[in-house]
């Protein structure tokens, strides 16, 4: 079992940490994404996100917890990437708009990814109940049918979705 050592300082454990599984953890997300590039770049962001945690602790495992930070950022890209290309088919379908400037396309796809995250944070029954309602418009006893659950389900789950959302928001 690998270890880093708790005496050590946060700066020399982060920098003992990247010297012995650097090479690693990029053969490991070479693998998985196919392109050399990409994974240098997700190995990086991957060790800077592990330095700006705030808890720099001894770790028991390391590579299994680089690997489920890696493996988080790469759904945060995959995510994005879906996300940005339903914007700009949206966008594309709609010739009759002027299109936003880059500045305004950038701040819509902030706004865009901070929504899909707060949906993202439900559980997945409350988000589909909460988006049938408050997207697609439908009442609840049409939902209620569809999913074949009680309004009253469907009243909870609404709720639910609409503290979710509240808390993320204004906590």
């Amino acid at each position: 079992m690998y270890k880093l050592q708790a005496e050590m300082v946060p700066q020399e454990r982060m920098h003992k940490l990247y010297c012995d599984h650097h090479g690693w953890l990029e053969g490991v997300l070479r693998r998985k994404l196919g392109n050399r590039d990409d994974a240098a770049d997700l190995a990086q962001d991957t060790f800077e996100r592990v330095l700006r945690t705030p808890a720099q602790v001894a770790l028991r495992e390391p590579r299994g917890y680089l690997r489920a930070v890696a493996i988080n950022l790469m759904r945060n890209r995959y995510r994005r990437a879906a996300l940005e290309r339903a914007y700009l088919e949206a966008l594309a379908a709609r010739p009759e708009l002027t299109a936003p400037s880059p500045e305004t396309q950038r701040l819509l796809m902030e706004a865009l990814e901070a929504v899909h995250a707060v949906l993202d944070g439900m559980p997945e029954r409350t988000r589909r109940i909460f988006l049938m309602a408050q997207m697609d418009g439908m009442p609840y006893k049409a939902i209620a049918a569809e999913l074949d659950i009680t309004v009253n389900v469907v009243q909870k789950a609404v709720v639910r979705g609409l503290q979710h959302c509240y808390q993320a928001v204004y906590a």
